[in-house]
């Protein structure tokens, strides 16, 4: 199975940003780990950038997506279009517990047009996608 893990903005500080909630552990390092411990076919995306996470999800190959979206959750009407229209099933991650957080973090616009949802287990939260696929 082909899985294709995209994260959206900041996460690319994984390591060195607020550390006391998304850890030390850089999302490269972590991904090799992931890697290592599957059968599936693993790729990764990171963009910054709204447009391009929509690009990458239109013209995903995969089986299926695992996104964790960061700050985009809450306000990207365009990305929820978007997860709506492909065929590629989309498990949502977040590293923290949305709904433990600042009010404004506790509405996703996406986690109604995905597969499923799994937020606040740290990093293994991309394991437990993993294992949804399966």
């Amino acid at each position: 199975m082909k899985l294709l893990v995209v994260n959206g903005p900041n996460l690319n500080l994984l390591g060195t940003r607020e550390t006391q909630i998304y850890g030390n552990v850089t999302f490269e390092a972590y991904f090799e780990t992931l890697k290592a411990h599957t059968d599936h076919t693993l790729s990764y995306f990171q963009s910054n950038i709204e447009g391009e996470l929509i690009d990458c999800l239109q013209n995903a190959t995969a089986d299926g997506i695992i996104l964790n979206a960061g700050g985009y959750t809450h306000t990207s009407v365009a990305l929820r279009d978007c997860i709506a229209a492909i065929s590629v099933p989309v498990v949502e991650v977040h590293i923290s517990n949305i709904a433990g957080r600042e009010s404004f973090r506790h509405e996703s616009l996406l986690s109604p047009v995905c597969k499923g949802c799994i937020f606040g287990f740290g990093l293994e939260g991309y394991r437990l996608a993993i294992r949804a696929f399966e």
